[in-house]
């Protein structure tokens, strides 16, 4: 049996030194979205449209120097280019549910009404920044309300870990970010779902030297920088062989 995910990297500590080597990226098993095969390669007159939904907080939105949004260089809106290049019959919509300062108890409380709705066929959950402010314990009972009702209409759930914020170090494993990206994971694991883990990507590349800063366009927004490694992450659940 596949181990649902595939380490990218190993362990490397020098002196307590943290380098790219250190940090893991988690992956999703790329075989999660395989059921959906028939329904990406369809053919007009036998295909549908396909909806992706995107639930979260501003990130996702397109909140990039609030309060100026910038839809198409968000990482929604980005997975909608790669997807419609990759699958050229299918007819996919991208639907966003974001609220710009939401967090996932709020996100779950309207999820029924503004999300379930749209009957999507993927849905993407991003809300681990704005959720340091409730805590661990009633995030992640938000986020098992959400992923169970998603799982119970047979939707494919995607858990996004955090995109940075500059206020925190990325590096530390004792953060507010670093314990909801650990749970968000673990999350993942347990109901066996979809993984975009953002968060560990950003780590590693500031690990190998990169500046943290020429990816956000704010203290807690990614630029279009930023939204690219996000959805470089997202890719990998969309492998050419589907």
């Amino acid at each position: 049996m596949k181990s649902f995910f595939i380490t990218a990297v190993f362990f490397c500590f020098t002196a307590g030194f943290v380098n790219a080597q250190s940090v893991k990226v988690y992956t999703s098993d790329t075989t999660y979205l395989s059921s959906l095969h028939q329904l990406f390669k369809a053919q007009w007159p036998n295909n549908r449209t396909i909806n992706i939904v995107f639930h979260g907080h501003s990130v996702p939105a397109g909140y990039f120097k609030t309060p100026d949004i910038k839809t198409l260089e968000a990482y929604p809106e980005l997975t909608l280019q790669y997807v419609s290049a990759l699958y050229p019959n299918a007819v996919v919509n991208v639907i966003k549910t974001c609220i710009g300062g939401e967090n996932s108890v709020s996100g779950a409380a309207r999820f029924d009404s503004t999300v379930l709705n749209h009957r999507p066929d993927i849905l993407f959950i991003d809300y681990a920044l704005n959720d340091r402010g409730i805590g661990l314990e009633k995030a992640k009972e938000a986020w098992i309300s959400m992923i169970e009702k998603a799982l119970a209409v047979n939707i494919k759930v995607v858990l996004c870990t955090p995109t940075p914020d500059q206020s925190e170090n990325i590096l530390d494993t004792t953060t507010a970010l670093y314990k909801h990206t650990q749970q968000i994971i673990q999350l993942a694991n347990k109901y066996k779902i979809g993984l975009v883990d953002s968060y560990n990507a950003f780590r590693q590349l500031i690990a190998g030297g990169n500046e943290l800063k020429k990816y956000m366009s704010q203290v807690n927004h990614p630029g279009k920088a930023g939204h690219e490694v996000v959805l470089e992450e997202i890719v990998k659940l969309f492998p050419g062989s589907l």
